[in-house]
């Protein structure tokens, strides 16, 4: 900005520029509060706490005679297999056909034969044993996990991934999802 010098010394019609202060700003009040927002925000925020399912795996070590009997009538078997499609079935292996399904159809299933069990046997619980096969992925373990989750099946879920019997491998080759 240009003043105009109204003083007698110098010379005539030069312009005088003012000389500029460095403007310094203190942070420090800044940074303090920061460190203050950042303490409080940490310090009344909870973290979100991992969720796990419970489930069953048998226990290879135990050799008592002692094992849980399950209700054919109540128990419903899913296989996993390759390209995301699964095999299920109600009660035993080879007396009932399983039927194959993707993942979005699966939950609709789970719920018709979980509110089958429910009616015939007076209010009893759903037994579910996954059985994941050789060309089945984690993400796929996990989906059929989360669809029990979603579906509200309280019974922990039975996990048998060596004990496929030959009738399941058999009806999965030929569906070709094994």
């Amino acid at each position: 900005m240009a003043e105009l010098d109204t003083s007698g010394g110098g010379k005539k019609g030069k312009k005088v520029r003012s000389k500029k202060a460095n403007t310094k700003v203190d942070l420090t009040a800044m940074v303090d509060l920061a460190f203050l927002l950042i303490t409080f925000f940490m310090l009344t925020t909870s973290l979100s706490k991992p969720i796990a399912m419970d489930i069953a795996k048998p226990d290879k070590d135990d050799k008592s005679q002692e094992k849980n009997e399950l209700r054919a009538s109540e128990t419903m078997t899913i296989l996993l297999g390759k390209n995301n499609k699964v095999a299920w079935y109600m009660g035993e292996a080879g007396k009932s056909t399983p039927n194959v399904e993707g993942f979005s159809d699966i939950r609709k299933s789970i719920l018709d034969n979980k509110k089958k069990v429910s009616e015939t046997t007076g209010g009893r619980q759903i037994i579910m044993v996954i059985k994941p096969t050789s060309g089945a992925t984690y993400k796929n373990f996990v989906d059929i996990m989360d669809e029990l989750a979603i579906t509200k099946i309280t019974t922990a879920p039975a996990i048998d991934d060596e004990n496929i019997t030959d009738a399941e491998k058999d009806f999965m080759k030929g569906a070709g999802i094994l």
